[in-house]
């Protein structure tokens, strides 16, 4: 939405849609009514506070297999459908009584409002809202495995992660051997437990002897949970939700017995979008990088620019930072995708190749189509160095939606239709070592 043809509008609804911008719509709205009723608001009550400091620190100290104390358990998010339906009542009610109480003029604006509110939920992929929050099953793990609670403490302050350590770890250890590292990227509604259930990651790890991280995007941070990749605050390196990321990465390598040149990355929807730009902040820690249904670096710079590129793909042109190595890539996407329309996908690929060609001069492009009748029909673009190594790959799903491919029904935003999505992006990431120069 164009926000600047709106510069006459009275404080209380300028202030109102900044709310909503940032994702406080019940504020909003109450605002809004306490303003036709008479009852002015004063914005600096609203709840901003934070738990970033309400967990117990259970990073460890060194290499361990002993249990580590676990965090207390978040409170469950309560009533989120009911809270969804009192908002579009409100919203509702607050329509009808603008079109008494509003002069003419401002009657368009409401309505604008009210629509641009009912559109936010739909477009910040929450879809399914009661799918990801609630789901906070554990998933089934083998004998001697563990899949730890840990609370992070960086410069950025404190956050909450998942650490599958498969029940082979120990052998690694034992035999002085270094393991690769996978850091994983939930999606909007979604907690590390449903993600982990979902992309069946773990099962992985076990069969690959392979740790994997599931960092977890607090409320606090953002209302349902999606990471902030449209915030410019967010897409740099140093600051924000990259650089507490960076430093769970560095601390899981260094506590552990992770081979640096082996850490991988990879999301889902807006934790894709992260993924891309840890990628390109963060170069030098991750020797490859997955990304599903995801969207490209910098492609929006804030809310209401991300709703549109959610829905078209980014219209302006996508810069990338200078003087960057290229990090190797793999990308899927569903061509029926309603939340983050397939030309994000498409544009992710345009940015890769353009950071891939600026380095490497001799390239192969080969694309072919795969299907079979377990899985849907491919479009596979692969490109190809001259060591033979594929340095970029492009899974186009033909029919699939917004969710990960080849994932369990057990996970929301799944598809167990194939292909698995989880299998080729360990088989492309162990293709893959970090190099230094």
């Amino acid at each position: 939405m164009d926000f600047s043809k709106f510069n006459m509008t009275p404080p209380h609804l300028k202030e109102a849609m900044e709310l909503m911008k940032s994702g406080r719509l019940k504020e909003a709205t109450t605002l809004i009514q306490n303003n036709l009723s008479g009852n002015v608001s004063d914005s600096n009550t609203t709840d901003n506070t934070s738990n970033a400091n309400t967990m117990k620190d259970v990073t460890p100290d060194r290499p361990t297999l002993q249990d580590s104390a676990t965090t207390k358990k978040a409170k469950p998010t309560e009533k989120v459908k009911s809270v969804k339906k009192e908002n579009m009542a409100n919203t509702e009610e607050l329509a009808s009584k603008s079109s008494n109480k509003l002069p003419e003029s401002l009657q368009s604006l409401t309505d604008k409002i009210k629509n641009f509110k009912l559109d936010l939920p739909s477009a910040m992929d929450i879809s399914g809202i009661g799918a990801g929050l609630n789901t906070h099953i554990e998933p089934t793990i083998p004998e001697n495995a563990q899949f730890l609670k840990g609370t992070f403490k960086s410069s950025q302050g404190s956050h909450d992660y998942r650490l599958y350590i498969p029940s082979n770890y120990s052998q690694a250890v034992e035999q002085s051997l270094q393991v690769p590292l996978i850091v994983m990227l939930h999606g909007c509604t979604q907690s590390p437990e449903d993600f982990a259930v979902g992309t069946r990651m773990n099962e992985l790890a076990e069969e690959h002897q392979c740790l994997i991280v599931y960092p977890s995007q607090p409320a606090s941070a953002n209302p349902n949970r999606c990471w902030n990749w449209f915030r410019p605050t967010d897409q740099q390196q140093g600051q924000g939700e990259p650089a507490w990321l960076a430093e769970l990465t560095r601390s899981v390598v260094k506590d552990y017995a992770v081979d640096p040149s082996r850490v991988y990355i990879a999301g889902l929807s807006a934790g894709a979008a992260m993924a891309v730009i840890m990628a390109e902040t963060y170069p030098e820690l991750y020797a490859a990088i997955g990304v599903h249904s995801g969207l490209a670096y910098r492609s929006a710079t804030n809310l209401p620019s991300a709703l549109m590129t959610m829905r078209k793909g980014s219209t302006s042109s996508l810069n990338l930072a200078p003087n960057h190595k290229f990090v190797p890539m793999i990308v899927f996407h569903g061509d029926q995708d309603q939340t983050v329309n397939i030309r994000n996908g498409e544009q992710i690929v345009e940015q890769a190749k353009l950071r891939l060609q600026a380095q490497k001069t001799i390239l192969d492009r080969q694309q072919h189509e795969i299907g079979s009748k377990k899985s849907y029909r491919i479009t596979q673009l692969k490109v190809i160095d001259d060591k033979g190594l594929n340095q970029l790959e492009y899974w186009k799903i033909h029919g699939a939606g917004h969710n990960w491919a080849g994932g369990s029904s057990a996970g929301s935003y799944t598809d167990p239709k194939g292909p698995d999505a989880s299998k080729e992006m360990m088989r492309f990431f162990l293709q893959h070592e970090q190099t230094t120069g």
